[in-house]
């Protein structure tokens, strides 16, 4: 299956916020959910989500991903109305405040729909708009989406996930969400890509993900990747989560050196740190 590449786009238009993709950028994570494998808990309460957010805008975050359902391995879905419990407060007060985009990570179209009438600009999507409803409610909505690749569903996803040759399976599945958003009326120019790391995968179809991710930004669209604490760096490293900064670091870096525009993390100041110095070695010039 073919896709041409056209040159990326210079920035995205989020909701009347602009998203700039000239360099690349971090997206910070904000988990308003008590069972994220990472900060779960820690920002429920309204107040300490809103300081967390703020701190990652002054660290450098060019866009603050909202969230009200863990997608970690093993975890519980959440009805529609906890989850807009959870994250609309949120978006409201944030949107308010601070000048730069706002995204939700959810699959849920009636999720979609309240976060942007709330102040969000960007949909990030780990189901690729599959859910009933989905690709209607981004068509209409009119924001840019991130389309994830996820083999499973996260109850179940890493249960000995299988591949022949995981970079163009990869590759062919988001080609083909690309097509059923451009068949939805939903334009190339609002779409971005998300190969999905740790989402059915095993450690070895990470790092060659990783190793490939020029392929996946062959395609032409800006490329997000989420590696941030991730099981890929324990088992290489052998450290619990709150010990995988550096391994982040690293595997940040190398994301960017292939081509991606928007690195997910929790750790906003020293991912953006890395990113820079990684955008000033790509760009210098005799």
């Amino acid at each position: 299956m073919a896709h041409c590449a056209t040159p990326l786009p210079r920035c995205l238009d989020c909701g009347g916020k602009v998203l700039k993709l000239n360099r690349p950028q971090v997206m910070g994570v904000l988990n308003v959910t008590p069972d994220s494998f990472s900060d779960g808990g820690k920002y429920l309460i309204l107040e300490r989500a809103l300081w967390r957010a703020r701190q990652m805008m002054q660290e450098g975050a060019a866009i603050i991903d909202v969230g009200g359902e863990s997608t970690r391995p093993g975890a519980a879905p959440v009805s529609v109305e906890e989850e807009l419990h959870r994250v609309i407060p949120v978006i409201e007060a944030l949107s308010r405040e601070i000048p730069i985009p706002l995204s939700v990570d959810t699959s849920k179209p009636e999720i979609m729909r309240a976060a942007v009438a709330a102040g969000a600009g960007f949909i990030n999507d780990i189901n690729a708009l599959r859910q009933e409803g989905a690709l209607a409610a981004a068509s209409e909505l009119g924001v840019p989406i991130c389309l994830m690749h996820m083999r499973g569903k996260p109850q179940t996803m890493q249960q000995n996930p299988v591949y022949s040759d995981v970079v163009e399976e990869v590759r062919e599945f988001l080609l083909e969400r690309i097509i059923a958003c451009e068949q939805s009326g939903i334009p190339s120019e609002r779409l971005m890509l998300d190969p999905g790391f740790g989402f059915g995968k095993q450690s070895v179809h990470n790092l060659l993900l990783l190793k490939y991710l020029n392929r996946i930004c062959e395609l032409g669209f800006p490329v997000l990747v989420g590696l941030s604490r991730k099981s890929l760096i324990g088992t290489m490293l052998t450290l619990p989560v709150e010990e995988r900064l550096y391994g982040g670091l690293a595997l940040a870096t190398l994301a960017a050196w292939q081509g991606a525009t928007i690195v997910r993390t929790h750790d906003v100041q020293a991912t953006m740190q890395a990113l820079t110095l990684c955008d000033n070695v790509q760009k210098a010039e005799e």
